[in-house]
């Protein structure tokens, strides 16, 4: 039976997993590395990390499940998105990587606007706006800053298909990962030859593109023996790291959704058709799977407002966790359930970071509204959940007003493995919420793609079907549901009625 890696190029860090062919996991391990910001706002890492960290993670996954070279039937490759590594003409990286989380390019994002004609008629050209995480905005504050940098620059690659030239020496993306660069007909699958033009960019820059299944090279000699693989392994398209958790969740047909509670939080609606919000408040993005879509909404601050609340006001918790040895959010959950649902009017907008769904504004601040004596720390912890939870709902109610279906909600992440926040979650969106077997993420959902690229399976929609199961399902309480439905829409009034304060604010930093 073959074995298939998944290599997930993270921010933090780079995850491998080893995978057979019944989905069954046999090893995994992850090797950090350090994030650099030269400057605030700046966000950068060097791409010879990443390589580095996929090299060391292999051995260490081949060692573990004691695996033979010979056994390893295929490569699939997820990461971070929306970075940007710039190579020279011999390959070589010319300076770090722009992030995904670098704020360095509002006035290339105003500067693409402006060449494209107008906001609606960018979004009309490659399906979404232009925004500071992108990486069409990197690469012209690359030119606009670091001209000499920019000259000598020959190819432009993501992190993970920098980490797929290491392995093949090919210049090689796919459509998921590509859709996040704004420089993808996103209707089409291929670079925007409109907006390149408009935006005065040689095509050349860019590599071949490919559906996410595709075989894109074979290891060479120099990384087989360099991570104890066989010569000519077949390493597949892969996708982006949410694409490509999608995948690893079963989000491979329609009606069928995720919501992610990590530090972020993400909502994901797979599509059958190219579905965009004209306003831009979603992404319209190519999914992993063959000829499809997908639309997705992202909360920057969703678990991690939960977290900063631990960190910052609940020092006697953590404490008395540590002395019961048990997490401290299950003590600060068990005071959250002694406040009623609705916290007793008090709001909490959960933008600690600013907000990149639905609003775009990296201004917005986290806040507490509707704060009274009648309310102590249960109030406050159950609100932060709320709110978090609230501002997914922003996205899921966007993606059914495009008359996207909703009929299957699949959770993941932190705000998953908690039952209480389960059923808020079924709660507030007011309707069943399910959980899955599979909890791996994007290494597992680009070793699904490897298994299918290479023969394993038909496709990856069968390779899923064969793989992933739900395990749990979780039903709104009606009560519940009553009350949330009414305060979701003063929580949806309180981002309108504080956004000029939220400018103000800003310019007193």
């Amino acid at each position: 039976m073959a074995v298939y890696l998944g290599i997930d190029i993270g921010t933090s860090g780079t995850k491998t997993l080893a995978m057979n062919e019944d989905g069954a996991i046999l090893a995994a391990a992850t090797v950090e590395y350090p994030l650099y910001s030269p400057k605030p706002g700046w966000s950068e890492q060097n791409p010879v990390d990443w390589w580095a960290a996929s090299v060391k993670s292999v051995k260490k996954v081949m060692r573990a499940a004691k695996l033979k070279a010979a056994s390893v039937g295929g490569i699939g490759l997820s990461g971070q998105m929306h970075g940007s590594v710039f190579l020279d003409k011999s390959g070589s990286v010319i300076r770090p990587a722009l992030l995904w989380n670098d704020q360095r390019t509002a006035a290339e994002c105003v500067e693409i606007e402006k060449r494209a004609g107008g906001r609606k008629k960018l979004i009309k050209m490659v399906a979404n706006p232009a925004l500071t995480g992108f990486t069409a905005p990197k690469i012209l504050w690359l030119r606009n800053n670091e001209k000499k940098n920019f000259d000598k620059t020959v190819q432009i690659l993501l992190p993970k298909d920098y980490v797929r030239y290491r392995l093949t020496g090919e210049f090689a993306t796919e459509v998921s990962d590509a859709s996040g660069t704004l420089l993808l007909d996103v209707v089409k699958r291929r670079w925007s030859k409109r907006l390149l033009g408009k935006l005065d960019l040689d095509a050349s820059l860019f590599p071949r593109m490919h559906e996410s299944e595709d075989v894109t090279g074979g290891l060479s000699a120099i990384a087989a023996k360099a991570m104890g693989l066989k010569v000519g392994t077949p390493v597949v398209g892969g996708g982006g790291d949410q694409a490509a958790s999608a995948i690893g969740n079963g989000i491979v047909r329609k009606g069928v959704v995720s919501a992610t509670m990590g530090t972020s939080g993400v909502v994901f609606a797979h599509s059958d058709q190219v579905q965009v919000d004209p306003e831009g408040r979603l992404h319209t993005f190519c999914h992993a799977v063959r000829g499809k879509w997908h639309v997705m909404g992202c909360v920057l601050s969703a678990g991690g407002s939960l977290q900063w609340f631990r960190n910052e006001l609940c020092q006697a918790e953590v404490a008395a966790a540590k002395k019961k040895k048990v997490d401290p959010y299950e003590l600060i959950t068990q005071q959250a359930a002694e406040a009623p649902a609705g916290s007793e009017g008090l709001f909490f907008l959960p933008y600690l970071t600013g907000e990149r769904t639905p609003h775009a504004d990296p201004n917005a601040r986290g806040s507490w509204v509707g704060l009274s004596l009648r309310h102590g720390k249960g109030h406050m912890a159950r609100s932060v959940m709320e709110g978090a939870t609230y501002a997914m709902r922003d996205s899921l109610e966007i993606a059914k007003g495009m008359n996207i279906p909703v009929k299957e909600i699949r959770l993941s992440g932190g705000g998953a493995r908690s039952q209480y926040w389960r059923q808020m979650q079924a709660d507030i969106y007011g309707q069943p919420v399910v959980t899955i077997n599979a909890e791996e993420g994007p290494a597992y959902g680009v070793a699904l793609l490897a298994a299918a690229g290479t023969g394993a399976y038909k496709d990856v929609v069968e390779a899923c079907k064969a793989t992933i199961s739900v395990v749990t399902k979780t039903a709104a309480k009606p009560a519940a549901k009553k009350t949330y439905n009414k305060a979701y829409p003063v929580y949806q009034q309180l981002y309108a009625s504080l956004k000029d304060d939220f400018a103000e604010i800003q310019k007193l930093v």
